[in-house]
C-alpha cells in the first residue's frame, strides 16, 4: 500500500536537485561520445528511463548531442519521442493496474501528493487536452500516466495526446538547436515555459484552422 506522506522518502526536492546536478555535469562527455554508433540508443533508453522514472530534463542531455550532430537533430528527435511514448505505456499500465500499490509508493517517494491531486482535476475537466497541457506545466508527466491509467482512459488517446506533447518537446527543441546552435542551452534554461506554450499555442492554432478548413 502507498506510504502515507510522514513515511514517504523526505528529502525529494533534494534527491532531484543531485540527480539534475550530476546529469547537467555530463555535457562534456556527450559531447565526446557523440559520434558513438550506439549513441541513438543510449539516448533512447535515457528518454525511456526519464519518462517512467527519472524526474530529470532529458533538455541538458538532448542539446549538447543535437548541436554536436546537426546532421541527426530530426532522427533524435524522433527516438526519444518513440522511447518516451515505450515508458510512457508502462506507466500507463502502473496506473491501470497497481495504482495502490506500486503507483501510490511512487507518488509518495517523490512526494507529489499534491500534484497528483492537481493534475487529477485537471484531467477530469479535460482529458485529452489536460494530458496535453501537461507538457508545459510543473506537473510531472509521470502523473500523467498514472493519472490516466487509473481513470481507465483509452490507450489509444492517451499515446495521441503524449506522442503529441512530447513530440511538441523534442521536435521544438530539435528546431531550436537548429536555429540556434549550442545557443539552444542558454535559451531554454531561460525561456522553457515560454518555449513550451508557445510550441502548444502553435499544435493549438493549426489544429483549429484545420478543423475549420474541413467544415
Amino acid at each position: 500500500m502507498p506510504r502515507c506522506p510522514s513515511q514517504a522518502f523526505e528529502e525529494p526536492h533534494a534527491a532531484r536537485s543531485l540527480v539534475l546536478t550530476l546529469v547537467e555535469r555530463t555535457g562534456d562527455t556527450v559531447r565526446r561520445l557523440a559520434r558513438s554508433p550506439h549513441a541513438l540508443w543510449w539516448l533512447g533508453l535515457a528518454s525511456f528511463a526519464e519518462s517512467l522514472v527519472v524526474p530529470i530534463p532529458l533538455e541538458v542531455i538532448l542539446i549538447p548531442f543535437m548541436a554536436a550532430n546537426r546532421d541527426r537533430i530530426w532522427r533524435t528527435a524522433a527516438v526519444v519521442t518513440l522511447a518516451c511514448l515505450a515508458g510512457a505505456t508502462i506507466g500507463y499500465f502502473v496506473g491501470l493496474l497497481a495504482m495502490n500499490t506500486v503507483g501510490g509508493a511512487a507518488i509518495a517517494a517523490f512526494g507529489w501528493e499534491a500534484e497528483f491531486e492537481t493534475f487529477r482535476q485537471r484531467f477530469e475537466a479535460g482529458g485529452f487536452f489536460a494530458l496535453i497541457a501537461a507538457s508545459v506545466s510543473p506537473i510531472p508527466f509521470q502523473l500523467s500516466m498514472l493519472v490516466a491509467g487509473a481513470a481507465e482512459y483509452p490507450l489509444p488517446l492517451f499515446l495521441l495526446a503524449s506522442g503529441i506533447a512530447r513530440g511538441l518537446r523534442y521536435f521544438g527543441l530539435a528546431l531550436l538547436v537548429h536555429l540556434f546552435g549550442e545557443r539552444a542551452m542558454a535559451l531554454w534554461r531561460t525561456n522553457k515555459l515560454l518555449l513550451g506554450a508557445s510550441a502548444l499555442a502553435l499544435f493549438a492554432a493549426v489544429l483549429g484552422v484545420t478543423v475549420w478548413a474541413g467544415r
